[in-house]
């Protein structure tokens, strides 16, 4: 990857130097001598937020992954620039896990809550809303600390880059919990959509993926928790039309996470693809999101797919994803439940 280009390659970053600190006192450092900066995470994003123009940017990535966890108040302090896969990898080991993953593990803690990434769910959150506390540097290159006692962490914590440069993070943990993925293609949109309130709650995460113009969606992906029980023993088929789906189909070399219902760790299971993988489509792709009020959820994916013939031709594909409401200021979720 072009060091002054996003992760796709979509976009030329204009700013003038990309640094790449070791420590926070080098963050810190960098920001008191630059008059205009950026912090700049994992690059996955498509626009240019994270562009620095006539300034500077600062890379994370150069800050050791150093992750401590304190079991008592159930938290763990990560400094920005670790993605989430080598975070995930660390908790399960020492017996802990995270509320959700989005669906690349190779995205960094600080970059994807600072811009409201997410997994999906009824009852689950943006990864953002998992942030306890947050280490600022602001722009005199003063460290700040701002936990939940303080009211400014819900701008804080989806602040886009705004505020500063968020060297660490504090986020809950809960104990590791297992995963299984059942999998179904071909499934009916029309039944699913019929159905929809019951399908996005029939398991911890569902995703809908697919050509939103296609006869049949290509895969219903449904995340159980084991220690919530509602797994199936076996392999059923699907009550919307789909066929069973185990990934024994997939070309050798892929990078999704196991299906076929075989139970494993949360850090293994949540995310669609594996972190030793390619992610996605290897960055080749553009990426658009939308939120909705989760009560016109469906008429919207109706609206979308009545538009298909038109939509389809231009599309890698489509997901859909469920999130539950938080009280983060510019979280797209913000006080609604939302489907996107």
């Amino acid at each position: 990857m072009n060091r002054n280009h996003n992760w796709a390659d979509n976009l030329t970053y204009s700013s003038d130097a990309v640094h790449m600190p070791a420590s926070v006192e080098e963050v810190q450092e960098l920001v008191a001598a630059h008059r205009k900066v950026k912090a700049l995470g994992t690059r996955h994003s498509f626009t240019d937020i994270a562009d620095s123009p006539g300034g500077a940017q600062i890379s994370l990535r150069g800050l050791e992954p150093d992750i401590t966890i304190d079991a008592d108040a159930r938290t763990v302090s990560v400094t920005a620039g670790t993605t989430y896969g080598v975070l995930a990898r660390h908790l399960h080991a020492a017996g802990w896990g995270l509320e959700n993953l989005g669906s690349l593990p190779h995205i960094s803690v600080g970059g994807a809550t600072a811009t409201a990434t997410h997994g999906s769910g009824d009852t689950n959150r943006v990864l953002s809303a998992s942030i306890a506390a947050v280490d600022l540097v602001t722009a005199d290159g003063s460290l700040r600390r701002i936990d939940r006692t303080n009211p400014d962490l819900a701008a804080l914590a989806v602040g886009l880059g705004a505020f500063g440069v968020i060297a660490r993070l504090e986020l809950d943990i809960q104990p590791t919990y297992q995963v299984s993925q059942h999998v179904y293609a071909a499934a009916s949109w029309d039944q699913v959509f019929d159905a929809f309130d019951d399908v996005m709650a029939s398991a911890y995460s569902v995703c809908v993926l697919g050509d939103i113009g296609g006869e049949n969606i290509g895969l219903l992906w449904f995340k159980h928790r084991v220690d919530q029980g509602t797994a199936p023993d076996e392999a059923p088929e699907s009550a919307y039309g789909g066929s069973w789906f185990d990934g024994s189909d997939l070309e050798d070399g892929h990078s999704l996470t196991a299906m076929g219902g075989l139970p494993g760790p949360w850090s293994e299971r949540l995310a669609h693809f594996r972190p030793d993988g390619v992610p996605s489509a290897g960055g080749d792709e553009l990426q658009t999101e939308y939120f909705v009020p989760r009560r016109h959820g469906v008429d919207a994916l109706r609206a979308v797919r009545a538009m298909g013939d038109r939509i389809s031709p231009h599309l890698h594909g489509c997901e859909i994803r469920t999130l539950a409401a938080d009280d983060l200021w510019m979280s797209p979720a913000y006080e609604r439940d939302s489907v996107c």
